[in-house]
């Protein structure tokens, strides 16, 4: 049974639908403006369901634009508040990247600096070289010219933090409802004051989105457009820019012992991520895969049992209505990886580390990855769109930011965030884009 009311319906149970549940049921508590049971979440699945249920669950402070610098550092904090809840693993991250990226990297070390994030800069080919290889005796990675490794950050295991984030969203005095699926909304002029669904309407007075790859639907639920005016930083504007874009994302494990892949003192090592513009070449034949700027990412993870990580995700290349986003994740064919990715990823492994040539035998042959829907400017949209609809929209940076909760029921409740200011929705009108860096990723 689903109740008839309730003052905050929050739809999604993935990392941010929780997390603003948890916080905002703690808020009302500690105001004196409730008992935590004025806010329900909504899932037409189970818990993790969707994107952040299959993320690699990487949390890193590693982007070249500075509103993301600050956020992140910001949700480090809560995953650093309580890491056994959150099955968090603080190993840090290293960035190693190629001559076209230096500038990038040594501007992001600087404002981690800025801001109080602790991280170290390493720059010269011989110098990252030394470094990475008093970490790793089999460090080989080509046209590495620049390391920035963050002391902070790491992984979390997905699927256990998700079900930690449940407890506590409950413990607040919350309620989680799933297996209910959410087939309309209804609106009194700029307000939304019921939800449909298939298990019956609940009425509310504050409604938010958290939907991940399923914001295209609640989008066009709220009477938002499906295609936007963009002014780009330079000033040009760009009419009817789809608002949704569709990407598969490209992850996978190498089924080794995560024992295999320790550093130099036989320890957990940071995550990985390697972007270089030096050839790469398959590891079994020899032939050519790219000669253009590449990258992946890696950790070992006792979890998935294996070495587990991916590469840049790629463009569906459909116009977004036309997306079948159910069934989600592995239960889709369509949008697994495929022996593509497998022959670059190991390939780039054994490109990266000695002891990953041969390897690709042992890729785990089992269905991984899933599709996230990209904004313009591929960087998150929070914002309230409706006059009591706040929409939480993140072109799969989601899982890492588990803190953005807590700065949304500040908001619910009437207080501006200034860490939220720059992902308003109005600022593809203004021409506020985030900037774009050099990396092959488009979220960094």
């Amino acid at each position: 049974m689903v109740p008839t009311r309730a003052r905050y319906v929050i739809i999604g149970a993935g990392i941010h639908g929780l997390s603003t549940a948890w916080h905002l049921a703690t808020e009302l508590r500690e105001r004196g403006l409730g008992d935590g049971s004025e806010v329900l979440v909504l899932d037409k699945t189970d818990i993790g369901a969707g994107a952040s249920g299959v993320a690699c669950g990487v949390i890193r402070n590693n982007y070249f634009q500075p509103a993301m610098r600050r956020l992140m550092a910001h949700s480090v904090d809560v995953w650093e508040s309580d890491p056994e809840a959150f099955s968090y693993h603080g190993v840090g991250y290293v960035q190693a990247a190629p001559a076209a990226m230096h500038d990038d990297v040594v501007q992001i070390h600087a404002e981690q600096q800025a801001i109080g994030y602790e991280s170290v800069l390493v720059e010269g080919a011989e110098a990252c070289q030394a470094y990475m290889t008093e970490m790793f005796a089999d460090w080989q990675a080509p046209g590495v010219t620049v390391v920035l490794h963050e002391k902070r950050g790491g992984y979390a295991n997905n699927v256990a933090s998700l079900q930690g984030l449940a407890g506590k969203v409950r413990r607040a005095g919350a309620t989680i409802r799933t297996g209910v699926t959410v087939t309309g909304l209804q609106r009194s002029g700029d307000r939304v004051t019921a939800v449909e669904t298939d298990a019956g309407t609940i009425g509310c007075d504050h409604l938010v989105a958290a939907v991940g790859p399923w914001i295209r639907d609640l989008w066009s639920m709220l009477g938002m457009p499906s295609t936007i005016t963009v002014r780009t930083q330079d000033g040009r504007v760009v009419p009817d820019a789809p608002m949704w874009t569709y990407w598969a994302l490209q992850e996978g494990i190498l089924g080794i012992d995560p024992q295999e892949f320790m550093d130099n003192r036989g320890e957990l090592p940071p995550v990985i991520h390697v972007d270089s513009d030096a050839p790469l070449r398959d590891d079994v034949d020899g032939t050519l895969i790219t000669d253009r700027i590449w990258g992946i990412y890696y950790k070992p993870d006792f979890h998935f049992g294996g070495v587990q990580g991916g590469a840049s995700p790629q463009p569906v290349g459909r116009p977004a209505d036309t997306v079948a986003v159910d069934p989600y994740g592995t239960a889709s064919p369509e949008f697994v990886v495929g022996e593509d990715f497998v022959r670059m990823w190991t390939s780039a492994l054994a490109a990266c580390h000695k002891r990953f040539e041969g390897r690709r035998d042992v890729y785990r042959k089992e269905p991984s990855g899933g599709i996230g829907a990209f904004t313009p400017d591929s960087f998150p949209v929070f914002d309230t769109v409706r006059g009591n609809a706040y929409v939480i929209a993140d072109s799969n940076h989601g899982y890492k930011m588990i803190g953005v909760g807590a700065l949304v029921a500040r908001e619910l409740l009437g207080e501006p965030q200034e860490l939220l200011e720059p992902f308003r929705f109005a600022r593809y009108e203004r021409g506020d884009l985030h900037p774009t860096s050099h990396s092959p990723f488009p979220w960094s």
